[in-house]
């Protein structure tokens, strides 16, 4: 599998994309000299130049830097809503598929309560009520994104339960939970990283969105949303403070998408030579 993968150029590219950015992230305060949130009024609306890279944005930081920690912000929003995502919608998925009957029914309406919002409407009415903020912000997208995780986990779980060795596992008196963490859920994994890693791009770009209509990470914070959000009022003049910061979350997103696209066809790569 792991050659396979190698094979995949478009999913080897993907990797080597998401593990920069990774780099990046952890990594911020060794990349550059400069504080994200110093202003320099002087020297604000600078050009690219050897000593800002990237140039200056309206208040005189320097915009390299501001990419740099905003590739932070992003990464750890993306990865927290994933993991909460994950957290809700797996749990509802197995308990739904396995038990079935009238608990199956009540969940599913459940998620198809949330579906019937468009999902930025969703988490931008849910985002009003609880308030701007990280935290806040990862909650809302939550709410928003973990009924992929649930359907899908659902869909795996009715198929599962049927097989051989979870009926021994029920013979011989195994918990429910016990075969839903043991037997269910590792044979559920497949389809539930390719999603999560599909999933990580499409928070990026939420949190983006919303950080741009002033809804998501508060300033002075070096998110990428934002930073396009104060780009655009100098759009004509200076295009670059919105077009680096677009760059970086085009970027982003492209590698977590070519990376989740390799891992399903090397999933389905694998069933199909098991059939």
């Amino acid at each position: 599998m792991l050659r396979a993968f190698a094979r995949n150029r478009s999913a080897v590219l993907g990797l080597a994309i998401v593990l920069v950015f990774l780099f990046v992230a952890v990594a911020a305060p060794l990349l550059t000299p400069y504080d994200p949130y110093e202003m320099n009024m002087p020297l604000r609306l600078q050009p690219p130049s050897a000593t800002h890279v990237l140039g200056t944005d309206d208040f005189g930081r320097d915009l390299l830097t501001r990419i740099i920690f905003g590739a932070r912000i992003s990464l750890t929003v993306s990865l927290s809503t994933v993991a909460l995502s994950l957290l809700i919608g797996v749990s509802i998925g197995l308990v739904s598929g396995y038990l079935g009957g009238a608990s199956d029914i009540w969940l599913m309406r459940l998620v198809d309560v949330f579906l019937s919002f468009p999902p930025l409407l969703l988490a931008l009415s849910l985002v009003a009520v609880l308030g701007t903020g990280i935290q806040n912000l990862i909650i809302a997208l939550a709410l928003v994104l973990w009924t992929t995780y649930a359907r899908v986990v659902r869909a795996s779980t009715l198929a599962i339960k049927e097989e051989e060795y979870v009926e021994a596992a029920r013979v011989v008196g195994a918990r429910t939970w016990r075969i839903l963490v043991r037997h269910i859920l590792p044979n559920a994994a497949g389809p539930i990283i390719v999603i999560a890693a599909l999933g990580m791009g499409n928070v990026i770009v939420s949190e983006a969105a919303l950080s741009f209509l002033g809804l998501g990470v508060k300033p002075p914070e070096p998110s990428w949303g934002t930073t396009l959000t104060f780009g655009l009022t100098y759009l004509r003049e200076d295009p670059y403070l919105s077009t680096f910061p677009g760059l970086a979350i085009m970027l982003a997103v492209l590698g977590f998408n070519l990376l989740g696209d390799g891992l399903r066809d090397l999933l389905d790569a694998g069933k199909n030579s098991q059939i």
